[in-house]
């Protein structure tokens, strides 16, 4: 028999163990948010609140009359909860509504935006980068414009973003893949699958996730795969929509091919997997030693480099610098790298040795 439901509650989400800050939240069947508080007299406010609003009409109502808990409420059962990766909405509700939680839609407005892009801190106390005060408060505007597009409210309100931050640039050089490739095969237990992770980026420019999710001649629900017999990378997991983090096809070269089939041939499930046989769920770790060995191991041999801002999406960066600097045409390019021209000319097209060349042709001809 099932369990009866308890109904709208508060809950005290203790996170000390983790060295994060505790907070009240309320919980009602599979949703929950955050209070915003410590305060249990403050909670209870809130909780009331919540639940008066929660059997209130369903007509629509003015920016004054609804709380932003609530529009995250409709967003998410409604909206997000159908999306392709609604972890990520999930996560950025949950710092918004630390600063938001008990405001209502008509208070946002430039100052509070730009007192939330303020008051967000990470976990370990840093101010929050631009880029990542743009992503939660992009999820603000669409659970406000989806409210309003479904006529739960009689008006929007617009959300002001901070500056857009310049797009990162960084990319390895030859000899500092060299290095990282070295150090990551010096590393004991996680040295054979952090290379198969590091190889697979510079050959493809994938990301993280979808890597780690890679299979060989295997397609799958939960993560794309490598056909070594039709030579072709599948970025997407089967069956799964298309997003704007696009996950194309792509033809794989034929060094990268060699050492795929050869992974296959000896019995491999997945393109990066550790010593048991077993995905490996993250790479974090591993990939911060390697970084760090790298550097120690060009000292020894009188050689410098600097490999503190490299991170697992800087092998994206390099493959994408390397191809263009070889020549390889922007539209070639942003179609073998699943993505779009406009970004790839934009932040990678200094690479290519054809930029700007009919600019110049033209100013060397004679009048």
């Amino acid at each position: 028999m099932p369990r009866k439901a308890k109904g709208a509650r508060l809950f005290w989400r203790d996170r000390s163990a983790e060295g994060r800050d505790s907070f009240w939240e309320i919980r009602d069947g599979a949703t929950r948010f955050s209070c915003g508080t410590v305060d249990r007299q403050q909670a209870e406010e809130k909780l009331a609140r919540y639940i008066g609003e929660k059997y209130r009409s369903t007509g629509p109502v003015s920016a004054q009359d609804m709380y932003i808990d609530d529009c995250f409420v409709i967003y998410a059962e409604e909206h997000a909860m159908h999306v392709a990766a609604p972890a990520t909405i999930g996560y950025a509700m949950g710092a918004l509504l630390q600063f938001w939680s008990g405001r209502r839609v008509s208070e946002v407005s430039g100052s509070t935006c730009r007192a939330y892009a303020k008051s967000r801190t990470t976990k370990f106390g840093h101010p929050a980068s631009p880029g990542t005060v743009r992503r939660e408060l992009n999820v603000l505007q669409a659970a406000i414009n989806y409210c309003f597009k479904e006529g739960k409210l009689t008006s929007a309100a617009r959300v002001v973003l901070p500056a857009q931050p310049p797009a990162k640039e960084r990319w390895l050089t030859r000899q500092e893949a060299a290095w990282l490739l070295k150090a990551a095969r010096s590393l004991n237990v996680t040295g054979k699958h952090l290379t198969d992770f590091i190889l697979h980026g510079l050959y493809t420019g994938s990301r993280k996730s979808t890597i780690l999710a890679m299979r060989i001649n295997a397609p799958s629900l939960s993560g794309g795969h490598v056909d070594t017999v039709q030579g072709l990378l599948y970025r997407k997991p089967a069956g799964k929509v298309m997003t704007k983090k696009r996950q194309g096809t792509a033809r794989l070269p034929a060094k990268y091919l060699a050492h795929l089939r050869r992974q296959a041939r000896n019995g491999r499930k997945y393109v990066v997997e550790d010593y048991q046989g077993r995905r490996v769920g993250d790479i974090r770790k591993g990939f911060e030693n390697a970084t760090r060995l790298a550097q120690e191991l060009a000292r020894t041999k009188g050689i410098s480099i600097d490999l503190s801002d490299v991170t697992p999406h800087t092998l994206k960066h390099t493959a994408i610098s390397w191809a263009l600097q070889k020549g390889g045409d922007l539209w070639a390019v942003a179609g073998y790298f699943s993505t779009s021209t406009q970004t790839i000319e934009s932040v990678y097209g200094h690479h290519s040795p054809n930029h700007q060349r009919s600019a110049v042709e033209a100013l060397n001809r004679r009048a």
